[in-house]
C-alpha cells in the first residue's frame, strides 16, 4: 500500500508551512499528501467554550481551507484530510504508523532564543516509528542544493538515516553532504601514541574518515546519481551540524529508539539541531 505524507494541521502559519512543504516533497516523490487535524472534547469538570460536534466543523472547515489553497499551488498533488478527535500527539503518533513521513511546524522565536517546538512535537519526535519533518515558518530559501545529515556509530546503525538523506537528495537533485564529527577522548592526553595527533596519516581523523566512508559505500552504490561530500570535523556533533546546515535545503539527523527510563527521548544532538536550525530538519529514528 502506498504510503502518504502525513502533516499535523492547526491553522497556524507553521503548519501551513509544514503542509506547502510536504506538498513540494510529495510533488518530487509522487506520493500523496494526507492531513491530520486533532481536537478533542474536554473533560465535563473543565469549562467547554464549544460543544464536540462545533469543534469537530470547525476542524473540517479547516482542513477544508488547507486542501484548497495546497491544491491551487501544488495541482499534481493527491491531497486528503482528517479530522481526529482527540489530542494531537496520539493522532499524529497513530497516523505516522502509515505514513512514508510526518511533516510538523515550528514556531521560532529569534536568534538568540532559538525555535519552540512544544511538547506535542518532542512528543511526536521522541516516538514516531516514521521520520518526523520539523518546518519552520518564514525561513529563507536555501542558499545551496544540499541535504546535509548527521553519521555516528557503524554503518549498520546509521542505515535508516543515510536512506532517507539519499532517497530525499535523489529526488531533488541536491548534494549529499554528509557529516562525522568526533572529539579527543579523556584519555588523550595520557595515551598520544595509539591514537595519533587528529592530523596525522593513520591517526584519528584517518579512522573517522575511513569510518564514515565505509557506511557511505552501499548508498553511493544505490544512488550513483547523487553527489557526495563526505566531511570529518573535531568538535561537538550538534554543533558542526548546526553550522553546516546553515543555508542548506534539508538536515537529516538520527534518533535512537530505544526507551530511556523516564520514556522517550529526541537525543541531545537531534534536540541542538531542531532548537537552533533554520532549515527544515528531519529526525530519523534508528536501532
Amino acid at each position: 500500500m502506498e504510503r502518504a505524507i502525513v502533516v499535523g494541521v492547526d491553522g497556524s502559519e507553521e503548519s501551513m508551512a509544514a503542509a506547502a512543504w510536504a506538498a513540494e516533497e510529495a510533488v518530487r516523490r509522487e506520493l500523496p499528501v494526507h492531513l491530520v487535524h486533532a481536537w478533542f472534547w474536554q473533560p465535563v469538570d473543565v469549562p467547554i467554550v464549544r460543544p464536540p460536534d462545533v469543534q469537530e466543523q470547525a476542524g473540517k472547515d479547516l482542513l477544508n481551507l488547507a486542501e484548497k489553497e495546497l491544491s491551487e499551488r501544488y495541482p499534481k498533488v493527491r491531497l486528503s484530510s482528517e479530522a481526529v478527535g482527540e489530542s494531537a500527539s496520539p493522532a499524529l503518533l497513530k497516523a505516522a504508523e502509515r505514513a512514508e513521513m510526518l511533516v510538523i511546524g515550528s514556531r521560532g522565536l529569534g536568534a538568540l532564543t532559538g525555535y519552540l517546538l512544544g511538547s506535542c512535537g518532542r512528543r511526536v519526535i521522541g516516538s514516531s516509528p516514521r521520520p518526523v519533518v520539523a518546518v519552520r515558518a518564514g525561513t529563507d530559501s536555501p542558499a545551496r542544493r544540499e541535504v546535509v545529515v548527521g553519521q555516528q556509530g557503524d554503518a549498520e546503525e546509521c542505515s535508516e538515516v543515510l536512506r532517507f538523506a539519499f532517497e530525499t537528495a535523489a529526488a531533488r537533485g541536491a548534494t549529499v553532504r554528509a557529516l562525522r564529527a568526533w572529539s579527543l577522548p579523556p584519555v588523550y592526553i595520557y595515551t598520544p601514541g595509539p591514537l595519533g595527533p587528529p592530523g596525522q596519516s593513520g591517526g584519528t581523523t584517518a579512522l573517522e574518515q575511513a569510518a564514515l566512508e565505509k557506511a557511505l559505500a552501499p548508498w553511493r552504490e544505490r544512488f550513483p546519481e547523487v553527489p557526495v561530500i563526505a566531511q570529518v570535523e573535531m568538535g561537538n556533533p550538534g554543533h558542526v551540524l548546526v553550522e553546516a546546515a546553515e543555508g542548506a535545503q534539508l538536515l537529516v539527523v538520527g534518533r535512537r529508539t530505544r526507551r530511556a527510563p523516564i520514556g522517550t527521548r529526541i537525543g541531545s544532538v537531534a534536540q541542538a539541531c531542531l532548537h537552533h536550525v533554520h532549515c527544515p530538519v528531519a529526525v530519523v529514528p534508528h536501532d
